[in-house]
């Protein structure tokens, strides 16, 4: 037998070794019990290619391990988990047709076509014939095999036959890139310990070596879904699970989502009177009842305000326009699909805008630019409307109406790396003080499907590094999205950590060398030297949306807010009808110092005023009785249940205004 040479990485530590052919992954590995799959680049690329632990070693291949606890580990991990959930719905519902069903955030789901939706006992049964597989320690192997052999073997399965259809294309289905896509086709076969064929699916892979290495699994819910993302299609059954590294690792999730759900900004809003979403209006389109609008306020009032101290002017714009104005910002040709169809005006099309820009560069052209003028800073809440899918519409978090915070800056070349990072380090700024503190940063560039993406290679290369280089001097981590840039340029997005850990996309700063260009809305100022030059435009948004932005704060307070941005901010509690006047008195002190307070006259007892105040979350409450009257005085109580009596009223309004004016929580 001849030798190879291999590359061998383990643990970041790299080892050079002779192997002999016929020699395979998880022969390096045999020791290491944590490794389910290897990360291998052949002679010849820089491409590393997920591989099996079955996969046969070529000479010069650098193979690095894939532990389970790694987000590649975790995927292969949920991957396979979701093929052995499919085989026990078709052992269990032998009719039922396979979908498709990769990995995703936390879990992984899998698509099936049946006679009725799953019930609850359903997905009891399911779960409890899956760890039977798993203790059967059936083996996943792949197998290679041409597309004509494999419409032979899945002649059964409609949907699979569709993707080998389509093939190459099907990678842009949501899901799909785990079955078909560039190149051969492959099918798992799920191999029993004797030699026999439990069940196979069309599959990329990686898998597990075998379903005995699933250490945890759990199936959540089921749910209507369209065959590829298509309203037009067939509504499938879809069945959710999760699947983790160790038990206790799956213990923590479940906790962590018994606290989001806790904290759920569509349950919370309704029973804290804030928003809603009225079937009459529309989905995807929130109304702010009185108490959500007085925090959409005070967001939009301080946000407002710290614009104009950094240097933007303050703009407005219409709601539509003509469609050829979207025609000339690329918005039509690359953006379409997330526009809503064309309204008929006096015989003319006109679109509601997805985005502000475009009028904001009508702005800009409106009269000759100097030099002196850059930057030129534009900002308004710009309502915006986006045709997004009903499937993917979730509370304020994922709307079709709703208002940007936006900004659009006009700067030289050579100001553009001061611009971004001023734009960052505001953006941070302002997140900070609404209470969001843990971010990493994202770097969104273009990919090799350069059709998606419009101007010089030249361009994007100079506009990523000035991203790259701004976004590095803040010292935040920096993660790579290659393909996530808009399509007029790369973009820096924040993403921050909530109170239990999850991560929300907050604003975006946009490096846009196209809309400016000639063959856009060609933009100039006038040089120094007197000749006309091209600006670079950047776009901010410093929370991406009012209403997202609401929807991710109730979740990160549970609804809590801090003083100044809750809706109600004190509640005075009378013990007795006797105490009322006392109160409102103190009301009109407080309401003159623009303190947002209320008194209970209601005929519930005094515990049951306290449970409501806490219910409502009420950052204070002032109690009063005969002795507080007598001494000038009030009972202050916290939400949390922390009370001091007998606190002066002069005491208790500087507590209270002090607290507003910190907006530190409490």
């Amino acid at each position: 037998m001849s030798e190879l040479s291999i590359v061998r990485v383990h643990a970041e530590e790299r080892q050079d070794r002779t192997v002999t052919t016929g020699t395979k992954a998880w022969e390096l590995f045999k020791d290491e019990t944590e490794v389910v799959a290897a990360r291998v680049v052949s002679t010849g690329s820089t491409d590393p290619q997920l591989k099996d632990l079955s996969y046969v070693l070529a000479d010069g291949d650098v193979v690095e391990s894939v532990p389970i606890d790694s987000q590649d580990g975790h995927d292969i991990l949920r991957h396979s988990t979701a093929h052995v959930m499919a085989q026990a719905v078709q052992q269990l519902f032998p009719e039922a047709k396979l979908g498709i069903g990769p990995p995703v955030t936390d879990g992984f789901y899998y698509d099936f076509d049946v006679a009725e939706p799953f019930k609850p006992e359903d997905l009891q049964a399911i779960e409890s014939r899956m760890k039977k597989i798993v203790k059967e320690g059936q083996r996943f192997d792949r197998r290679e095999i041409s597309d004509d052999a494999a419409r032979e073997e899945l002649a059964d399965e409609p949907y699979k036959l569709e993707l080998i259809g389509l093939k190459s294309s099907a990678g842009s289905t949501e899901g799909a890139s785990v079955e078909v896509g560039e190149g051969g086709l492959s099918i798992y076969d799920n191999v029993k310990r004797d030699g026999s064929l439990a069940w196979k699916d069309l599959c990329r892979g990686p898998h597990l070596p075998t379903t005995k290495r699933i250490p945890a699994f759990r199936l959540m819910r089921s749910a209507a879904a369209y065959w590829r993302g298509d309203e037009k299609n067939m509504q499938l059954q879809r069945i959710y699970g999760t699947a983790w590294p160790t038990k206790e690792a799956q213990e923590e999730y479940l906790h962590r989502l018994e606290e989001a759900q806790r904290r759920d900004h569509r349950r919370l809003g309704t029973e804290l009177d804030l928003f809603s979403f009225p079937d009459e209006i529309g989905s995807g389109l929130p109304v702010f009842h009185p108490r959500g609008g007085v925090i959409k306020r005070e967001m939009e009032d301080y946000v407002r305000r710290r614009h104009i101290e950094e240097g933007f002017e303050y703009v407005g714009t219409p709601h539509i326009a003509k469609e050829g104005l979207f025609h000339t910002s690329g918005h039509l040709p690359y953006y379409g699909e997330g526009m809503f169809p064309a309204l008929d005006v006096d015989g003319q099309d006109y679109r509601l805008k997805a985005m502000n820009c475009p009028m904001h560069n009508i702005i800009y052209r409106s009269r000759q630019r100097s030099y002196r003028e850059l930057p030129l800073r534009f900002f308004e809440f710009g309502h915006v409307y986006r045709n997004e899918k009903s499937g993917v519409i979730h509370g304020l978090t994922r709307v079709r109406g709703f208002a940007q915070d936006d900004s659009h800056s006009y700067v030289t070349p050579e100001q553009a790396p001061d611009e971004v990072r001023h734009l960052l380090n505001f953006m941070l700024s302002l997140l900070r003080d609404f209470g969001l503190d843990d971010f990493y940063l994202e770097l969104s560039t273009r990919d090799a499907s350069k059709d998606k993406f419009i101007g010089s290679d030249e361009d994007w290369e100079l506009a990523t590094q000035v991203l790259a280089d701004v976004a590095a001097e803040t010292g935040i981590e920096l993660v790579p999205d290659p393909g996530g840039a808009a399509y007029y340029g790369p973009k820096i997005s924040v993403q921050a950590r909530d109170a239990i850990g999850r991560t929300w996309q907050m604003g975006t700063v946009q490096y846009d060398f196209n809309q400016p260009s000639p063959e856009r809305f060609n933009l100039e100022y006038v040089a120094a030297d007197g000749t006309r030059k091209q600006p670079v435009m950047i776009h901010s948004a410093k929370f991406g949306s009012i209403e997202r932005f609401l929807g991710v704060l109730v979740e990160h307070y549970a609804g809590a807010f801090p003083p100044w941005l809750a809706p109600v901010q004190a509640v005075g509690i009378p013990v007795a009808e006797r105490h009322s006047d006392y109160l409102h008195t103190l009301g009109q002190r407080l309401r003159g110092a623009g303190i947002r307070f209320e008194v209970d006259d209601s005929d519930e007892r005094m515990q049951k005023k306290i449970r409501t105040a806490q219910t409502q979350k009420v950052p204070f409450m002032l109690l009063v009785g005969d002795r507080d009257i007598e001494a000038d005085a009030v009972s202050f109580r916290y939400r949390n249940g922390e009370q001091e009596n007998g606190v002066p009223v002069d005491d208790a309004v500087r507590r209270i205004l002090e607290a507003v004016a910190s907006r530190e929580q409490v």
